[in-house]
């Protein structure tokens, strides 16, 4: 698994229901069954879902902008979107409907601000390509590139309470966040925070 998916399921509790948005082929909803969970998926692409399924996971196709709508309110303890919130078309309606889904929600994603993005684009004047954004800026499905910073401000437009937060570095190595967010928002490389929602 990803270094972001372990620290992911570190913050899921055993035998808790869970829905992960962007499965993929279900790498992570595989270790959350095996730790006693009921785990369900949604993964845009046809031929990841069948993947996911072929595994023997409970994952349909589905498009996280325009299929959560139809999941009743707290239907699950956790729902995940790992990786997935900078590719959807209206990031802040996802996360609404996540936090109306679920009891917590963890999001992880990768940071624009970090300070190799913040470098290379000050040297080249381009975008830069690195191991989270390694595709042309016109083939990429990360079509909202945002810093942790930025995702703080949405949560908090959204009335979300921020539970618990994890920095990873350059190197996958996790670290506690704290504090406002401005140094995590230069040396982290990707951002997982999990949330509730306060009413």
């Amino acid at each position: 698994m990803r270094a972001d998916q372990k620290q992911i399921a570190l913050m899921v509790e055993r035998g808790s229901k869970v829905l992960e948005i962007g499965c993929a082929e279900g790498e992570l909803l595989e270790y959350l069954q095996n730790m006693g969970c009921d785990a369900r998926g949604v993964e845009i692409s046809h031929e990841r879902a069948i993947t996911a399924v072929s595994r023997g996971l409970s994952v349909v196709q589905g498009d996280a902008d325009s299929d959560l709508t139809s999941y009743p309110d707290h239907s699950f303890d956790y729902v995940i979107l790992s990786r997935t919130l900078q590719t959807v078309k209206k990031p802040h309606l996802v996360l609404q409907n996540m936090l109306r889904i679920g009891r917590h929600v963890i999001v992880s994603f990768p940071n624009f601000g970090f300070w190799q993005i913040r470098l290379s684009l000050l040297k080249s004047g381009r975008m830069p390509m690195t191991a989270l954004w390694a595709t042309q800026w016109y083939e990429t499905p990360n079509i909202h590139p945002f810093t942790i910073l930025d995702f703080l401000s949405l949560s908090q437009a959204q009335g979300a309470h921020l539970e618990k937060g994890i920095v990873l570095d350059n190197a996958g190595r996790p670290y506690p966040f704290k504090g406002t967010g401005k140094i995590a928002n230069l040396w982290g490389r990707e951002g997982i925070f999990m949330l509730s929602a306060l009413n």
